[in-house]
């Protein structure tokens, strides 16, 4: 006697409003995330000032939870395929809001940089969320909700800005964050209301030992690139850190080949489909944050250095925001090229699309309307890559460890954009000219920054081409209980 088939889901013109709800309270999550880091750029100047603190203990505020984003994201993401993904994206959200909070009530700089270490949690948003789409959604409509997911994280920082810089212009800076805390009660309230506890689980116990391992690698690694310029890259506490990280990464390692329910399953990063996509994602971090940061001080440098445009950080945000729309309105087409071509062609030519930003960055980074060109070439690029690689990890991962494994890819990114960051201001630093009886980077140090970026994105897009190709790519079939992806299908059977 036949087994009756998996009861199909509810057709979406039947489902209810929470059902409905379930994509944009997710998009508004990954939104409100980056906006939450991004809201503190423009106070950076005004903040030892604000605080009575000194500039080196203010730029704790934003190492602070990239450290803590950084660790988080693949503990919180492991934590979510365990014990549930709805649950620990609330409380994620809950820590970004209780930071938050604590911002718009105190001036002292130890509460917020322990306020902006809670908001780093919220970097686990997005993987979280992505993994939860693969298991409520069809596969016909899984495609356009991963890639509108992985652009909220270019849209939010677009929007965060101007907004941060408008609300900071004309009000008391703490408004700003009552604005952020306000919202992070929507989100929190969202997701309660309409995402539902997704039943896909990885039985077992938490690797304590792991999470605690790759904890301590993450923060001397990150810390030693974060830190490098300021004290030195031949300095014993920089080369400390690194050397630190080596062994305690190696370590980590080790137990994570012998632990029986590992943090990382390193037999799953060392297949070829998902090692290659974390090394794309990585470089892929690295091309696209230099977009962002060499252009908000390329446009806010004074017009005395004969390139320099001196915008206010209001006007440098609205530079930034059309590379903001341009994300949101290309995520459909990423995913509808790689619905026909396969995820690892939308990577390659996301990647090449980047490099061709940078080549317009390279040509004429003098007038406005040029630098705004090849920024939002940039981001469609970055659109197109970012939607790519969480379906690259779905094809490649069982359903039970999406959320630590896109957690893995989007750490990587972490990785990439904080090693960007420090590359950038290296070359920076050594090619600077004096203006007004101050030392200012020059054209030809941020046209070397572009340059290298550029490099950068070939190389991602080699390394996407790498990838094992998916022979069930775009290709779905009807079963009596509903349409199914072939690849679930495979990985389930594994």
């Amino acid at each position: 006697m036949d087994q009756p088939g998996p009861i199909p889901r509810t057709t979406e013109a039947a489902a209810p409003l929470r059902g409905r709800l379930t994509i944009p309270v997710l998009a508004f999550g990954g939104i409100l995330m980056a906006v939450m880091q991004t809201v503190v750029v423009p106070l950076l100047p005004d903040l030892p000032r604000l605080t009575g603190a000194s500039a080196g203990a203010v730029s704790w505020t934003v190492t602070a939870t990239l450290l803590s984003g950084a660790v988080l994201t693949p503990v919180l993401g492991r934590a979510g395929d365990m014990y549930g993904k709805r649950r620990v994206l609330t409380s994620a959200l809950v820590l970004m809001t209780i930071g938050s909070v604590m911002c718009a009530l105190s001036s002292d700089i130890a509460v917020l940089i322990t306020a902006r270490a809670l908001q780093g949690a919220a970097a686990s948003v997005v993987p979280l969320s992505i993994s939860i789409l693969r298991d409520e959604l069809p596969p016909e409509r899984r495609g356009s909700a991963v890639a509108l997911m992985s652009s909220t994280v270019g849209i939010g920082a677009a929007l965060g800005l101007p907004l941060a810089a408008l609300v900071v212009q004309y009000y008391d800076w703490h408004t700003m964050f009552w604005l952020t805390s306000a919202l992070g009660v929507l989100g929190v309230g969202g997701v309660w209301w309409a995402v539902r506890e997704s039943p896909v689980r990885e039985p077992g116990r938490f690797d304590v030992p792991g999470a605690l391992g790759l904890a301590a690698g993450l923060v001397c690694l990150l810390l030693g690139v974060s830190q490098g310029g300021q004290w030195g890259w031949g300095s014993a506490r920089v080369l400390g850190l690194f050397a630190a990280t080596v062994v305690v990464l190696a370590l980590w390692w080790w137990w994570q080949l012998r632990a029986e329910t590992p943090l990382v399953d390193l037999r799953l990063v060392s297949r070829p489909r998902v090692g290659l996509s974390h090394v794309a994602a990585l470089l892929t971090g690295f091309a696209f944050y230099a977009n962002s940061l060499v252009t908000a001080q390329l446009v806010q440098a004074p017009k005395a250095t004969g390139y320099g445009l001196g915008l206010s950080i209001v006007e440098t945000g609205l530079c930034l925001l059309p590379g903001g729309v341009t994300m949101l309105l290309f995520s459909p087409l990423s995913a509808r090229i790689s619905a026909a071509r396969g995820p690892r062609i939308t990577l390659a030519l996301g990647a090449a699309v980047i490099a061709c930003g940078y080549v317009v960055r390279i040509a004429d980074s003098r007038d406005l309307w040029m630098i705004i060109l090849g920024a939002t070439v940039v981001s469609t690029g970055t659109t197109l890559a970012y939607s790519a690689l969480p379906t690259l990890i779905l094809r490649a991962v069982p359903a039970e460890q999406t959320a630590s494994a896109n957690g893995v890819n989007v750490l990587m990114r972490t990785i990439g954009q904080a090693t960007s960051s420090a590359a950038v201001a290296a070359v920076l630093v050594h090619h600077t000219s004096p203006v007004g009886g101050a030392l200012v980077p020059t054209l030809h140090g941020y046209l070397l920054a572009f340059g290298m970026a550029c490099a950068v994105a070939l190389i991602a897009g080699a390394a996407a081409l790498s990838i094992p190709g998916d022979p069930g790519t775009g290709t779905t079939r009807r079963t009596r209980g509903g349409t199914r992806d072939r690849r679930d299908e495979a990985l389930e059977g594994a």
